[in-house]
């Protein structure tokens, strides 16, 4: 995958994650707007909203959701100011594999504990996996730029 395209799915993903987040923040004080998404007694934002069961490590789900994206955000930022920098690209994949490891606990607390599924919810765990892929191509090719065999001096004529 070109590092433009990489770039621009990282991108992509961070920004959209972090308007879904904002709006699951929004539908949490705003009953009117989990309403919007609720499908029927398993596909609902209301029951995840409501279920008690929202919070991890004290912090509510949608906040870890707005920090997460924003710092990606800020971070790929970076990163596209730095490009020859790969410690800041490898921090980028970090970043976004430790966003999909706690997507994956939500999905899991969700499906499970709480028996439902959040669409909005399941909306920015797909971001956050575009977000990843972004990252991912990114420290694929850093790591093979860095890992390069060196060019073999020319022979002397």
């Amino acid at each position: 995958m070109r590092a433009r395209t990489c770039r621009s799915l990282l991108a992509l993903g961070g920004a959209l994650g972090l308007v879904v987040s904002i709006f699951a923040a929004l539908e949490f004080y705003y009953a009117s707007l989990s309403a919007i998404c609720t499908v029927n007694g398993f596909v609902s934002c209301a029951l995840i909203a409501h279920s008690g069961k929202t919070t991890t490590l004290g912090i509510q789900d949608y906040d870890w959701g707005i920090a997460g994206f924003v710092a990606i955000l800020l971070l790929a930022a970076v990163s596209e100011r730095r490009r020859q920098d790969d410690r800041i690209t490898y921090l980028l994949f970090a970043l976004t594999s430790a966003g999909i490891a706690l997507s994956v606990y939500f999905l899991y607390v969700e499906l499970v504990e709480i028996h439902g599924l959040c669409p909005v919810c399941l909306s920015a765990y797909v971001f956050g996996v575009a977000a990843w892929v972004g990252s991912f191509g990114l420290a694929q090719r850093a790591y093979r730029r860095s890992h390069r065999a060196p060019e073999p001096p020319l022979a002397e004529a």
